[in-house]
Protein backbone atom coordinates (compact mmCIF):
# COMPACT_ATOMS: atom_id res chain seq x y z
CA UNK A 1 0.00 0.00 0.00
CA UNK A 2 1.30 3.47 -0.85
CA UNK A 3 2.17 5.87 1.95
CA UNK A 4 0.84 9.40 1.70
CA UNK A 5 3.69 11.89 1.93
CA UNK A 6 3.63 15.07 4.00
CA UNK A 7 5.74 18.23 4.32
CA UNK A 8 8.16 16.41 6.61
CA UNK A 9 8.87 13.46 4.29
CA UNK A 10 8.83 14.93 0.77
CA UNK A 11 11.94 15.88 -1.10
CA UNK A 12 10.81 18.09 -3.94
CA UNK A 13 13.73 19.92 -5.51
CA UNK A 14 13.50 23.60 -4.58
CA UNK A 15 13.82 26.03 -7.49
CA UNK A 16 13.07 29.67 -8.02
CA UNK A 17 12.07 30.80 -11.49
CA UNK A 18 12.48 34.33 -12.89
CA UNK A 19 8.73 34.93 -12.77
CA UNK A 20 6.92 37.79 -11.10
CA UNK A 21 3.17 37.63 -10.61
CA UNK A 22 1.38 40.98 -11.04
CA UNK A 23 -2.15 41.04 -9.62
CA UNK A 24 -4.14 43.81 -11.30
CA UNK A 25 -6.85 44.76 -8.77
CA UNK A 26 -7.24 41.22 -7.35
CA UNK A 27 -8.85 41.96 -4.00
CA UNK A 28 -10.56 38.83 -2.66
CA UNK A 29 -8.79 37.61 0.50
CA UNK A 30 -9.43 33.98 -0.49
CA UNK A 31 -7.88 34.54 -3.94
CA UNK A 32 -4.94 36.45 -2.45
CA UNK A 33 -4.29 33.58 -0.03
CA UNK A 34 -4.53 31.03 -2.82
CA UNK A 35 -2.15 33.09 -4.96
CA UNK A 36 0.45 33.07 -2.17
CA UNK A 37 0.22 29.27 -1.98
CA UNK A 38 0.35 28.86 -5.74
CA UNK A 39 3.29 31.27 -6.16
CA UNK A 40 5.22 29.48 -3.41
CA UNK A 41 4.43 26.07 -4.94
CA UNK A 42 5.74 27.10 -8.35
CA UNK A 43 8.91 28.84 -7.11
CA UNK A 44 7.84 32.31 -8.21
CA UNK A 45 10.25 35.12 -7.38
CA UNK A 46 7.76 37.74 -6.16
CA UNK A 47 4.20 39.05 -6.28
CA UNK A 48 2.91 42.57 -6.89
CA UNK A 49 -0.57 43.32 -5.55
CA UNK A 50 -1.77 46.38 -7.45
CA UNK A 51 -4.79 48.58 -6.87
CA UNK A 52 -6.12 51.13 -4.47
CA UNK A 53 -7.66 49.94 -1.20
CA UNK A 54 -6.44 46.35 -1.48
CA UNK A 55 -5.85 44.64 1.83
CA UNK A 56 -3.22 41.98 1.31
CA UNK A 57 -2.94 40.69 4.87
CA UNK A 58 -6.20 39.62 6.51
CA UNK A 59 -7.36 36.71 8.65
CA UNK A 60 -9.18 35.12 5.68
CA UNK A 61 -6.09 35.44 3.47
CA UNK A 62 -3.89 33.94 6.18
CA UNK A 63 -6.20 30.94 6.64
CA UNK A 64 -6.06 30.25 2.91
CA UNK A 65 -2.34 31.00 2.46
CA UNK A 66 -1.33 28.62 5.27
CA UNK A 67 1.76 30.70 6.14
CA UNK A 68 3.11 30.83 2.55
CA UNK A 69 2.87 34.64 2.68
CA UNK A 70 5.86 34.44 5.05
CA UNK A 71 7.94 32.73 2.32
CA UNK A 72 7.04 35.04 -0.57
CA UNK A 73 8.44 38.45 -1.43
CA UNK A 74 5.49 40.69 -2.19
CA UNK A 75 4.89 44.37 -2.89
CA UNK A 76 1.80 46.50 -2.70
CA UNK A 77 1.41 49.26 -5.32
CA UNK A 78 -1.62 51.48 -5.99
CA UNK A 79 -1.20 51.55 -9.78
CA UNK A 80 -0.50 48.45 -11.91
CA UNK A 81 1.12 50.54 -14.66
CA UNK A 82 3.81 51.68 -12.18
CA UNK A 83 4.66 48.06 -11.37
CA UNK A 84 4.69 47.15 -15.08
CA UNK A 85 6.99 50.09 -15.93
CA UNK A 86 9.38 49.04 -13.14
CA UNK A 87 9.43 45.42 -14.32
CA UNK A 88 9.94 46.44 -17.96
CA UNK A 89 12.91 48.58 -16.88
CA UNK A 90 14.33 45.45 -15.22
CA UNK A 91 14.06 43.49 -18.48
CA UNK A 92 10.88 41.54 -17.82
CA UNK A 93 8.63 40.33 -20.62
CA UNK A 94 5.05 41.29 -19.75
CA UNK A 95 2.45 38.59 -20.39
CA UNK A 96 -1.24 39.09 -19.56
CA UNK A 97 -3.44 36.13 -18.69
CA UNK A 98 -6.61 37.30 -20.41
CA UNK A 99 -8.67 35.98 -23.28
CA UNK A 100 -8.64 38.61 -26.04
CA UNK A 101 -8.96 38.66 -29.82
CA UNK A 102 -5.15 38.37 -30.00
CA UNK A 103 -4.51 35.92 -27.15
CA UNK A 104 -2.84 32.55 -27.66
CA UNK A 105 -3.13 29.44 -25.49
CA UNK A 106 -0.61 29.35 -22.64
CA UNK A 107 0.63 26.04 -24.02
CA UNK A 108 1.62 27.73 -27.30
CA UNK A 109 3.76 30.48 -25.79
CA UNK A 110 7.39 29.60 -26.50
CA UNK A 111 9.59 30.79 -23.69
CA UNK A 112 13.14 31.98 -24.17
CA UNK A 113 14.88 30.22 -21.23
CA UNK A 114 16.81 33.42 -20.41
CA UNK A 115 13.58 35.44 -20.34
CA UNK A 116 12.24 36.98 -17.15
CA UNK A 117 8.44 36.84 -17.12
CA UNK A 118 5.92 39.14 -15.44
CA UNK A 119 2.57 37.36 -15.58
CA UNK A 120 -0.31 39.79 -15.11
CA UNK A 121 -3.60 38.47 -13.82
CA UNK A 122 -6.78 40.44 -13.37
CA UNK A 123 -9.58 40.94 -10.92
CA UNK A 124 -12.16 38.16 -11.02
CA UNK A 125 -15.02 40.12 -12.62
CA UNK A 126 -13.29 42.63 -14.89
CA UNK A 127 -10.02 40.88 -15.75
CA UNK A 128 -6.79 42.64 -16.69
CA UNK A 129 -7.40 46.33 -17.39
CA UNK A 130 -7.23 47.62 -20.97
CA UNK A 131 -4.32 49.88 -20.00
CA UNK A 132 -2.26 46.90 -18.83
CA UNK A 133 -3.26 44.81 -21.85
CA UNK A 134 -1.78 47.58 -24.02
CA UNK A 135 1.51 47.36 -22.08
CA UNK A 136 1.75 43.58 -22.49
CA UNK A 137 3.87 41.82 -25.09
CA UNK A 138 1.44 38.92 -25.41
CA UNK A 139 -1.98 37.92 -24.11
CA UNK A 140 -2.38 34.31 -23.03
CA UNK A 141 -5.49 32.28 -22.39
CA UNK A 142 -6.29 28.80 -21.17
CA UNK A 143 -8.11 26.58 -23.62
CA UNK A 144 -11.47 25.62 -22.15
CA UNK A 145 -13.76 22.95 -23.52
CA UNK A 146 -16.99 23.40 -21.57
CA UNK A 147 -19.68 26.04 -21.91
CA UNK A 148 -18.03 28.48 -19.50
CA UNK A 149 -15.47 30.96 -20.81
CA UNK A 150 -13.80 31.87 -17.53
CA UNK A 151 -12.52 30.33 -14.31
CA UNK A 152 -11.40 31.41 -10.87
CA UNK A 153 -8.34 33.70 -11.05
CA UNK A 154 -6.26 31.53 -8.71
CA UNK A 155 -7.09 28.37 -10.65
CA UNK A 156 -6.24 30.03 -13.97
CA UNK A 157 -2.98 31.36 -12.50
CA UNK A 158 -1.99 27.88 -11.36
CA UNK A 159 -2.59 26.44 -14.83
CA UNK A 160 -0.61 29.23 -16.54
CA UNK A 161 2.28 28.96 -14.06
CA UNK A 162 2.39 25.21 -14.60
CA UNK A 163 2.76 25.76 -18.35
CA UNK A 164 5.44 28.44 -17.94
CA UNK A 165 7.50 26.75 -15.20
CA UNK A 166 7.38 23.46 -17.12
CA UNK A 167 9.17 25.16 -19.99
CA UNK A 168 11.83 26.56 -17.64
CA UNK A 169 12.23 23.16 -15.92
CA UNK A 170 12.43 21.26 -19.23
CA UNK A 171 15.16 23.60 -20.42
CA UNK A 172 17.14 22.94 -17.22
CA UNK A 173 16.79 19.17 -17.70
CA UNK A 174 17.87 19.21 -21.35
CA UNK A 175 20.75 21.57 -20.73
Amino acid sequence: MAEQLHHQNTEFIKKQFPITLVCDRVNSPANIGSLFRIADSFGIKQIYFCGEDITVISKRMQRTARATEKNMVYHQVDDSSIAIAQLKSEGYTILALEITDTSIPTSEYVLNPKEKIALVIGEENSGVSDQILELSKQHLHINMFGKNSSMNVATATAIALYEITSQYANHLITK
